[in-house]
């Protein structure tokens, strides 16, 4: 054999090696498309699946919406006789509702979800396209009623054409609870006006145009001698700025900016002042209690006049207080919760005031694990812990005053059961009587009637459909089976469930949980690169838990790949240990639990090709995804990274300065991906939103100008006028075609040829 004939044969060997299957069928876009379809194949094939529910009132009654053949139907059931029926007649409101929207209405798939019983149940409410509907169940009749109330979202920003952001309003006025007075806000100070005969009065004298008193905060005593009020001295307010390249309604670009923090910016700072309405005396409270914040929570006084209180968080997180302050105007800690790493204020706190602030309730992970303390509000001492274990309380549904007992839902008290599955449980405030109110093994949704003597429980897990019943909270006990689905036609379809996996974490002992996802042509005898989808906040957890017909990482699956998700180390719902990795520290992301889980799979199945591993992710999870090719190169070859939050000190205050800490330290360029881009030995393809308002699409372009003067090559999509995402069906299909390119070394088609890309 001559040398070039064996070279060429030395290559080929090479290449199937790296890509076992390269001699197979390429990728074609029937594969797509089938990927594609799954969704639409799936999703109306779990029969008898509740996915909607609600009380009526304050009646034994709910409603809830359940899957059938070809769409959905409501329900109502009647928890005190045991019985359901149709909610209503599905045709006749179709009928009526197409009339009156001009348009055609499928019985079995109208255009709301949830619904609404009013007049005496005699009519429902709905909202579609938001607009809010009625519709009489004698008659049918649907009527129009007005525009549909919108929901307050979470987070987010809201952007501002031209000018400064809007100072704290000074207009309006606010009544005593006596009806003697008005109080107001002019020229940056406090008045108050005599109602009965108009005199007017100035309380402050302190205000200015940088250091002024806000009318939103201003709150009366109950008994109209008093009122407390937030002076506020305005910091840095950062705009970052927008072009909109390609709007739609006209041909030039559009310019677009927004108020949004960054860690280490100069914050307003809240300053609570008192004033005695009898004395027209100003009180300045002592701060030294309150010294840093980097918030204070509305003032609220306490219902006998005696004090009022606010909450008090520090910059950097980690002290958290409820002051008070009584009527002279002397502030004390009700509450002083102090950590060397973080108090995690966005998701795990929670506080109920009882017998007027002389008892409360609050939530603390100060013994390892989160859980609730009994405080008594007089002292400031803690009365008695109120639960207790390696457990977590993941939320409170009721504290029940009267009879000193608590509803709350909690996870992992079962050993050798997934640690994330929530179940309600109640018990006393002195911590007896811990009672469990639900079975079974998942994950609980809990829908408890208004008088509590009942409740709504669905569960199911990602391989087991779901089941509602109706539980007594007297004891947990079943009353009534209302749905259980039936998933025979999804399985008959070729659906099948994804497999839960456990490994331990870094310290050999701590179970990391996560999923697979095989495609369901999946066959043992052949190998299957991996994709990871990572989402690593420590502000929650994120494997699903749940049954669902589908999910997009099935839809990547059936591209040919094995696609898993896990959650490491650093973030939420576990020990506290568990959720210190984190601290200073964004950039671990949970890597090394999460390359152990990896190894496990693989050493138990060997068709699961770690030596081909790709990853991807959104947000914080393009951050991450990143980040794993830059600091395990020699084990994640491959990611798809969009709209990352690259470098924390770029990112949005209230996320990053949680986890990273104030003031800013090396932590922040130690986990940045921008300082690090030099790293990079893998295929990454960045995607990026160009009106992204989450996080500053800059964050990005700053990575790509790391990467450029680093001489890496990298692949980059932008997305004119795209959000906080991964680009919609476009850049879903790019990151397809990456994979598929760097992780089965095909070339994916030459969609530039194809009409019919769908």
């Amino acid at each position: 054999m001559n040398r070039k004939l064996l070279s060429g044969f030395s290559c080929i060997v090479l290449i199937l090696i790296l890509f076992p299957g390269f001699l197979s069928a390429q990728i074609k876009p029937a594969d797509y498309k089938r990927a594609a379809e799954l969704r639409t194949k799936f999703q109306n094939l779990a029969i008898n699946r509740v996915d909607r529910s609600g009380w009526i009132g304050k009646s034994p009654r709910f409603w809830y919406r359940k899957s059938v053949k070809g769409g959905n139907e409501f329900y109502v059931v009647d928890a005190a006789v045991l019985k359901k029926n149709i909610a209503f007649d599905h045709e006749k409101l179709a009928a009526s509702l197409a009339k009156l929207l001009k348009d055609e209405v499928d019985p079995k798939n109208l255009p709301f979800r949830s619904i609404r019983f009013v007049n005496k149940e005699k009519s429902i409410r709905f909202d579609v396209a938001g607009w809010t509907y009625s519709c009489d169940l004698n008659t049918y009749a649907c009527k129009k009623e007005g525009e549909a109330r919108r929901r307050r979202g979470r987070g987010g920003f809201s952007m501002w054409e031209r000018g400064p952001a809007p100072e704290a309003a000074s207009t309006g006025t606010k009544d005593s609870p006596d009806s003697k007075w008005e109080v107001y806000v002019k020229n940056y100070n406090i008045y108050i006006r005599a109602k009965n005969t108009g005199d007017e009065f100035v309380l402050s004298s302190d205000g200015s145009e940088g250091n002024y008193y806000t009318f939103a905060s201003i709150r009366w005593s109950p008994d109209s001698k008093k009122l407390a009020a937030y002076h506020l001295k305005r910091g840095y307010h950062r705009v970052i700025h927008y072009v909109e390249s390609s709007p739609d309604d006209q041909l030039q670009p559009k310019h677009h900016q927004m108020e949004y923090s960054k860690p280490g910016d100069a914050l307003d700072i809240d300053q609570p002042v008192l004033f005695l309405i009898d004395t027209k005396k100003q009180i300045n409270i002592d701060n030294s209690l309150f010294p840093n914040p980097y918030d204070m929570s509305n003032i609220a006084w306490r219902k006998d006049s005696r004090a009022f209180t606010f909450e008090y968080n520090q910059r950097g997180h980690q002290i958290y207080r409820i002051i008070e302050v009584d009527t002279g105007g002397t502030p004390r800690a009700v509450i002083n919760e102090e950590s060397d790493t973080f108090f995690c204020y966005s998701s795990n706190k929670y506080r109920s005031d009882l017998k007027d602030g002389k008892e409360i309730i609050w939530m603390s992970e100060r013994d390892g694990w989160n859980h609730l303390y009994l405080y008594d509000g007089l002292t400031g001492k803690v009365k008695n812990q109120i639960t207790k274990g390696e457990w977590v309380v993941r939320g409170v549904n009721k504290v029940d005053k009267e009879k000193r007992q608590i509803y709350f839902r909690a996870s992992g008290m079962y050993p050798g059961k997934d640690p994330y599955f929530i179940y309600g449980y109640r018990i006393n405030f002195d911590g007896t009587g811990l009672t469990a109110l639900s079975g079974g093994d998942g994950h609980h949704t809990l829908v408890y009637s208004p008088d509590m003597n009942y409740l709504i429980d669905t569960w199911s897990r990602v391989d087991s459909p779901p089941k509602t019943v109706i539980r007594r909270t007297s004891d947990g006990k079943i009353i009534m089976q209302v749905e259980k689905t039936d998933i025979n036609g999804l399985t008959e379809a070729g659906w099948k469930g994804p497999e839960v996996f456990v490994s331990k974490a870094r310290d050999g002992q701590t179970a990391i949980w996560g999923i697979i996802n095989r495609p369901f042509n999946f066959d043992p005898t052949k190998k299957y690169s991996v994709i990871e989808y990572i989402y690593a906040g420590p502000h929650g957890s994120f494997v699903p838990k749940t049954f669902s017909p589908f999910n997009r990482m099935q839809s990547l699956a059936e591209m040919g790949f094995i696609v898993v998700q896990m959650d490491g180390m650093g973030t939420n719902h576990r020990s506290k240990a568990f959720h210190d990795v984190c601290w200073k520290n964004l950039g671990d992301a949970g890597f090394p639990d999460r390359i152990l889980w990896h190894k496990a799979v693989a050493d138990k199945y060997i068709y699961y090709d770690i030596s081909r591993v790709g990853i991807y992710g959104n947000s914080a999870g393009g951050q991450s995804t990143l980040g794993g090719l830059l600091f395990h190169a020699d084990f994640y070859k491959v990611g798809v990274s969009s709209c990352g939050c690259h470098d924390n000190r770029m990112d949005k205050i209230w996320w990053n300065e949680q986890w990273m800490g104030w003031p800013l330290g090396p932590e922040y360029a130690a986990s940045s991906n921008v300082d690090n881009a030099y790293r990079l030995k893998g295929k990454l393809l960045l995607i990026l939103g160009e009106m992204d308002t989450n996080v500053d699409p800059a964050s990005t372009m700053q990575v790509v100008d790391a990467l450029i003067k680093a001489d890496k090559v990298f692949d980059f999509l932008f997305i004119p006028g795209g959000g906080h995402g991964m680009g919609r069906e476009y850049g879903q299909r790019k990151m397809i075609d990456f994979f598929v390119q760097n992780l089965k070394g095909f070339d994916p088609p030459d969609w530039n040829r194809i009409e019919d890309k769908n």
